[in-house]
C-alpha cells in the first residue's frame, strides 16, 4: 500500500523539484478514481537529481516488476542515464517521469501548474486543463476513461460563480 503523504513529504522536504501528475493529480482536482501510485515529473538538472537520489535512498527504491536480485544501483548517475522510472519503495509505488506524452519535461510543464496543499504537503500539480490534455495524449484506456470525469469536474467548476 502506498503512503502518499509520506512520499510527497519526503520529496518536498528534500527540496526535490517535481510536478504531481497522474491519478493523485486527478484526485486533487476532485476525481473519485483510486490510484495505487504517485506519479511525478521531475526536474532533470543535476542538483535536483542529487536531491532526488538522496531523498529516496533510505526507502530502498527498486524497479517495480523487476525480478528480485536484479542488479539496480540507485543514485544520481542512474537517474541521469535513464528517464522514466517505475519504482517500488518502502513507502509504496512511485513513478518518476522525466517527461510525459503530450506534456513534455518539467520545464515545459511548469507554466501549466498550480501550487496546492495535498496530504499536508505543498507541491506543484498540473492544472486540470493540462491534466486532461496529457491524459488524452497518452491514450491509454484508463486515461481515456478518466477524461469524462475530469471534464465533468471542469464543467462544474466553470459553472460556479466564484470560478
Amino acid at each position: 500500500m502506498t503512503d502518499f503523504k509520506a512520499l510527497l513529504r519526503v520529496l518536498s522536504e528534500s527540496g526535490v523539484e517535481f510536478i504531481l501528475v497522474g491519478g493523485v493529480a486527478a484526485t486533487v482536482h476532485g476525481s473519485t478514481r483510486l490510484t495505487a501510485d504517485v506519479d511525478v515529473v521531475y526536474e532533470r538538472r543535476r542538483p535536483n537529481l542529487d536531491r532526488l537520489a538522496l531523498a529516496l535512498t533510505p526507502y530502498h527504491p527498486y524497479l517495480r516488476g523487476a525480478p528480485p536480485g536484479l542488479p539496480f544501483r540507485w543514485d544520481a548517475q542512474t537517474l541521469e542515464r535513464g528517464l522514466n522510472f517505475t519504482l517500488t519503495t518502502d513507502l509504496g509505488a512511485l513513478d518518476l517521469l522525466g517527461e510525459i506524452t503530450g506534456g513534455g519535461r518539467y520545464a515545459e510543464l511548469l507554466a501549466h501548474t498550480i501550487m496546492i496543499r495535498v496530504f499536508g504537503v505543498d507541491c506543484r500539480c498540473l492544472t486540470l486543463e493540462r491534466l486532461i490534455d496529457v491524459k488524452r495524449a497518452a491514450g491509454r484506456p484508463k486515461d481515456l476513461e478518466a477524461i469524462a470525469e475530469l471534464e465533468a469536474i471542469r464543467e462544474e467548476r466553470d459553472r460556479r460563480p466564484d470560478a
